[in-house]
């Protein structure tokens, strides 16, 4: 075999490598989101045999379980937060491995039952206060979408995929491509 045969066939090799990489990188992304998916219906369907009362509502990709939704929609659109809305409220961030979550998986929160059941020691108390915010603030895309529309009040857990939360990048404890749970506390919302 010739020297420059040699050369062409490892070269050639490399380039169909290359061509298929990304095509591979692409269908496992895909994959996992998926089984992020499968997930977050699990998820669901635990949150809905346990409280025959919750509502699930579906926006573009994400989900929010309201529990002990006992109010009717019809009629209260005043009292849904809308886009350019502030909430305040209490929050729990988890990442979703499994069809459930557990204090293993909390990265943040400022709802001090949660982080004592987490056995979380924190000398800063200020973590604990009531976090407000513009539905148009600088948000996960997410939590963003899970945040429209809720009331004041409302219990629910608001979840999605990876490429809502944080796409390819780590952030923090929090590995990329992550499903995110936000289980959430509304203490009021404003649409002024």
């Amino acid at each position: 075999m010739k020297k420059s045969t040699r050369i062409l066939i490892p070269a050639l090799l490399l380039a169909l490598a290359a061509g298929l990489l990304p095509a591979c990188n692409k269908e496992a992304v895909q994959l996992a989101y998926d089984k992020q998916e499968t997930n977050i219906a699990s998820f669901v369907t635990a949150q809905l045999k346990t409280d025959k009362t919750a509502r699930v509502t579906y926006k573009d990709g994400v989900v929010r379980v309201t529990m002990h939704d006992t109010l009717t929609r019809e009629g209260l659109l005043a009292d849904t937060l809308h886009t350019g809305g502030t909430v305040s409220f209490y929050y729990a961030g988890y990442t979703l491995t499994s069809a459930s979550v557990s204090s293993s998986n909390l990265f943040a929160t400022n709802h001090k039952k949660t982080a004592d059941a987490a056995g979380w020691q924190l000398s800063d108390t200020t973590a604990f206060h009531i976090r407000t915010l513009t539905l148009d603030d600088q948000l996960l895309e997410g939590l963003r979408r899970g945040l429209e529309g809720v009331r004041n009040q409302d219990e629910c857990y608001i979840l999605f995929s990876g490429k809502y939360g944080y796409g390819s990048k780590a952030q923090g404890t929090i590995p990329a491509r992550s499903a995110l749970v936000y289980h959430i506390w509304v203490n009021s919302i404003s649409n002024d």
